[in-house]
């Protein structure tokens, strides 16, 4: 999902350009520190307070340049409006956030007021089109033939929650003046993997599951049964 969002972002902006991030329900701060690490101004907002936690000691370990660029604001995405002002946001990202909304579209509706015109809006959202594969491949054909019909799941973490349409999502970007502009799969051939399972040992074995996950994310048929959907909106 990094080098996908690279990849938009080095088509969109200048090279060199120090860009304005806000990150959404930046959980524990992964991508929020990378951008900052290139050299990005990034907000994160979350409200968890043990993910604020651990993202605040990540960035204490930073250098002080890097701390400079970075600030986390304590809030809950649906309330943007609350915290910033319109369009002062170069790159908006809301990853792994609207499975846990019930109505997403007031959320991304706030989002996209939050950029500049021609900024970009990168959602991560579990794709509803591929429910049924997971339980599929498991062997589990009552969780399969149910998932056909449904956008709701349980997550690993034993949480109800929910996923998102392409199509919607499509209609969605369009309506709120963000239109899609490109989209990937994201854990095409991984998700299987049993929890807890970690990278590869070896860097040549790593290197080929990232290339092949990332092909496979930018190529159809693949991308559409991926387990979650990367989407990048532009403001008109």
């Amino acid at each position: 999902m990094a080098r996908q969002l690279d990849e938009q972002i080095a088509g969109r902006f200048p090279v060199g350009q120090r860009l304005r991030v806000l990150d959404v329900g930046m959980g524990q701060g992964t991508q929020a520190l990378r951008l900052a690490r290139a050299g990005h101004q990034v907000t994160g907002l979350e409200r968890d307070e043990r993910m604020i936690s651990v993202a605040r000691a990540a960035l204490a370990a930073e250098p002080e340049g890097i701390r400079a660029r970075m600030r986390i604001v304590e809030g809950d995405g649906r309330d943007t409006g609350v915290h910033f002002l319109p369009g002062s946001f170069d790159v908006v990202l809301c990853h792994g956030v609207l499975m846990y909304v019930e109505e997403p579209d007031p959320l991304l509706a706030g989002l996209a007021r939050m950029l500049a015109p021609g900024g970009l809006l990168s959602l991560l959202v579990r794709n509803a089109d591929a429910l049924a594969l997971r339980p599929g491949l498991a062997g589990d054909w009552t969780a399969a033939l149910a998932a056909f019909d449904t956008t709701a799941y349980t997550n690993r973490l034993g949480l109800d929650v929910r996923a998102d349409r392409l199509a919607d999502l499509t209609a969605t970007l369009a309506g709120i003046g963000a239109p899609l502009h490109a989209w990937y799969g994201v854990r095409v051939f991984t998700d299987t993997a049993p929890d807890g399972t970690g990278p590869p040992a070896d860097e040549e074995t790593l290197r080929a599951l990232l290339a092949a996950e990332e092909r496979a994310g930018r190529t159809d048929p693949y991308r559409s049964v991926a387990a979650l959907l990367h989407l990048c909106g532009v403001r008109g």
